[in-house]
């Protein structure tokens, strides 16, 4: 009998889960917010396998302390598990690399033409009684701007073909993708800076790791040519909040499109309720389709994993 613990959360279905694993698994859903919880639940049912959300941490005190085949992140990026502490303790660490690649490319798309054309803030212009195509800041045309692009994973590739229509030079930095992939999709590889310096709109595709923590700082938008926009459906934290505040207030970034921040939910950012950013509830994975495969592609891993098979998405190290 296997003890699989699940997060409480309304993104993981325990009967699918059940359905997967079958009879010789025994569920248990609990509401896991913090390494404490993790740890102090994972004890109560002497789990074998732990099912994070991304408000799920597990870093390597967690590990070192229980006795876990696998654990489970039911996203993309795996922030928040110590990949160096589960290999060591031998704890297979799987996701789900692709299951809502097209909602998260689409939402990027969506918060990026949302902010070049500043609908939110002529839609509550409207709602007060207006009608004032001036009202805005000065928009200008999408076409012949060039593209940045912070990563080049599957997202951020689906992103390329989405926009491919809009007549844009395409530029893209990440050291772990080679140059002749960007190329196949029309993308220009280049360095940190010149991403920076190049960029009139620059989209965060990057997850969190030592390496991309703060990295758009204030030295970063200052390298941005005034009035850019920028959008992140990565995480949070690449970003130097502060510093983007800043940029936003000296216009040095026109508009900023924000489905992940440091803090979710936040308590009081300086970003929420500013007329130049939209900013949604890391809402880009969501679809009934993508929760559906995240649920069935986890589940089945897990399976694997404790059935000592290799599982189909073992994470690997990258920035």
């Amino acid at each position: 009998m296997y003890s699989v613990l699940l997060s409480d959360h309304p993104k993981l279905d325990p009967e699918v889960f059940q359905r997967i694993l079958g009879p010789d698994a025994e569920i248990h859903e609990r509401r896991l917010g913090s390494a404490e919880a993790v740890l102090e639940a994972a004890r109560e049912v002497d789990a074998d396998a732990v099912v994070a959300n991304v408000d799920t941490p597990v870093p390597a005190n967690v590990i070192e302390a229980l006795d876990l085949t696998v654990i489970a992140r039911s996203a993309v990026g795996v922030d928040g598990i110590d990949l160096d502490a589960a290999a060591a303790a031998d704890v297979q660490v799987v996701n789900c690399p692709e299951y809502c690649t097209d909602e998260v490319a689409i939402h990027a798309l969506s918060l990026a033409l949302a902010c070049v054309r500043s609908i939110p803030a002529y839609d509550r212009s409207v709602r007060a009684g207006e009608w004032d195509w001036g009202g805005t800041r000065e928009l200008h045309r999408l076409r012949g701007q060039t593209i940045g692009l912070l990563a080049f994973g599957p997202i951020a590739r689906r992103f390329t073909e989405l926009v491919s229509g809009f007549d844009c030079r395409l530029v893209a930095h990440d050291p772990y993708v080679e140059s002749g992939t960007m190329a196949d999709y029309g993308v220009e590889a280049v360095d940190f800076e010149t991403l920076l310096d190049d960029s009139d709109l620059l989209s965060v595709h990057a997850p969190l790791t030592d390496e991309t923590r703060g990295m758009l700082d204030t030295d970063a938008f200052d390298r941005l040519g005034p009035g850019a926009v920028l959008v992140n459906t990565g995480r949070g934290a690449v970003i130097d909040e502060d510093a983007l505040v800043a940029a936003l207030e000296s216009g040095q970034v026109a508009a900023a499109g924000l489905d992940v921040l440091t803090e979710e939910p936040p308590a009081d950012s300086p970003l929420v309720g500013r007329e130049d950013t939209v900013v949604t509830p890391h809402a880009g994975w969501y679809s009934e389709e993508a929760r559906r495969d995240v649920n069935e592609t986890i589940a089945a891993d897990v399976k694997r994993a404790l059935d000592g098979e290799e599982p189909e998405n073992v994470v690997q190290q990258s920035w």
